[in-house]
């Protein structure tokens, strides 16, 4: 009798260390680790389903005029985020034209500037805005995702200081031609615990023959499984250093959900300061100090403070 006690008593100790009848769902014995790899599994499965489908659909797009293969980009990695159970918070009021819109009027080209943490960045911001993104020429050599750079007709610059006077020129073309860009000015992914210094030089294309308008975009991580991101928990959603791309893409798609916040700020116009440094500065303390309010759970900036939030979605364009 007093050893069923002892069990009874233990088994009541332990109650709060069971599985989660979500995460066993019909196998009560099953092992939540192995749901995991089950759940990562099936959405790899899907990914590498969708994408030879979706590049198919691209390289004939590429071929036609309009704007289909521009609204095909957005879509493809808005795809991406939902397969994969990333949940995206939009704050604020991107500029650009949200997909479904049409446009009614010229405007002005825009440079998204956002902080760099993951890979997730790209379905994150790519699903959210139409855009071009410029990322460093290594990526042109990697296997299969250079192929899916080059159908969303990345940008490509190198750190070559004699390339940068024809980079410019490449963006600058880019943008007058009514693209706008996602520009990551960090020149590096960070572990998501701060904002790393932006380079000056990634500005050059802000002064030029297509003056754009530059909006910072403060890009955080800020829920996993419905919990708050803790320091501790960052790095599942962080990449960088020599970190393995694709062991961090399966940890990732264990995870049954996790949240993006973007933030966009009020745009800067690069007429109203003296030269690129000066405007990568006021861009970067733009985009820090909104990250580290998104980290913190503090109060937005003020610039911000009244902004719209919208879940998975975009809110109205300030240009139609």
């Amino acid at each position: 009798m007093e050893h069923v006690h002892t069990s009874l008593r233990r088994a009541t100790t332990n109650r709060g260390n069971l599985p989660r009848f979500t995460d066993v769902a019909a196998t009560p014995t099953a092992s939540p680790r192995l749901l995991r790899h089950v759940r990562a599994a099936r959405r790899m499965a899907t990914v590498l389903l969708f994408l030879p489908v979706a590049m198919a659909i691209q390289s004939v797009l590429l071929l036609l005029p309009g704007r289909q293969k521009i609204l095909f980009a957005t879509f493809f990695w808005h795809a991406i985020a939902r397969i994969i159970g990333l949940q995206v918070r939009i704050i604020g009021t991107p500029l650009g034209m949200p997909p479904g819109m049409k446009r009614t009027q010229p405007r002005r080209p825009i440079i998204y500037v956002c902080n760099h943490s993951s890979w997730l960045d790209i379905p994150a911001i790519g699903g959210q805005v139409h855009g071009r993104f410029v990322a460093k020429d290594d990526v042109a050599a990697w296997p299969i995702i250079s192929t899916v750079a080059r159908l969303g007709r990345t940008v490509f610059v190198s750190r070559n200081r004699a390339s940068t006077l024809k980079e410019r020129d490449e963006m600058q073309a880019t943008l007058a031609a009514g693209d706008d860009l996602f520009l990551f000015p960090e020149g590096t992914s960070s572990d998501g615990s701060r904002v790393l210094p932006f380079r000056s030089s990634f500005f050059a294309a802000a002064y030029g023959r297509a003056v754009p308008l530059i909006q910072p975009v403060s890009v955080v991580y800020d829920r996993l499984a419905g919990l708050p991101v803790t320091h501790a928990s960052r790095d599942v959603f962080s990449w960088y250093g020599d970190m393995t791309l694709a062991p961090h893409v399966w940890q990732v798609a264990q995870w049954r959900s996790k949240r993006a916040s973007l933030l966009f700020h009020p745009p800067i116009d690069p007429a109203d300061y003296p030269d690129r440094k000066a405007l990568s500065q006021v861009t970067w303390q733009a985009v820090a100090d909104g990250a580290a309010a998104l980290r913190q759970n503090r109060p937005l900036p003020q610039t911000v403070a009244n902004a719209n939030v919208l879940p998975i979605g975009l809110a109205p364009t300030a240009f139609a």
